[in-house]
């Protein structure tokens, strides 16, 4: 039987809310579910709340609302947040993408978690709503 999390686009206002908003979603108030892309990804491949057999689908909810909250302006201030922390090695890409999300152009925060969940789940796993 397909397990449902269900995100509720209207409550994500930033990538710190949308961290909050699935956590709770798939393991209920105050739960966790990633706290990064990286470690979202991991949660996605099992073991952290989801079903073993990966039977499960991710309804978002106002997605076109979660949408604008992780366009290209909060994709800029995470892109900012990572330069300070950075591999020396990885700066120039930063750099470059932090320079495209600042022109409003290139992938945004909702865009690549879209690209993560499309990549560590089963088709059709994702509904947007």
């Amino acid at each position: 039987m397909t397990v449902t999390y269900v995100i509720d686009g209207s409550e994500v206002t930033g990538l710190e809310r949308f961290w909050e908003v699935i956590g709770e979603a798939v393991n209920g108030a105050g739960g966790y579910f990633g706290r990064g892309l990286d470690s979202f990804a991991d949660c996605l491949r099992g073991g952290m709340g989801t079903p073993d057999d990966g039977d499960f689908a991710i309804e978002w909810r106002d997605h076109d609302l979660s949408a604008r909250a992780l366009g290209h302006e909060e994709t800029t201030r995470h892109l900012r947040g990572l330069l300070g922390r950075a591999h020396p090695s990885n700066l120039p890409r930063l750099r470059q993408e932090l320079a495209r999300a600042e022109a409003g152009v290139g992938p945004t925060l909702f865009d690549r978690l879209l690209e993560i969940i499309r990549e560590e789940t089963a088709p059709g796993t994702l509904r947007l709503r």
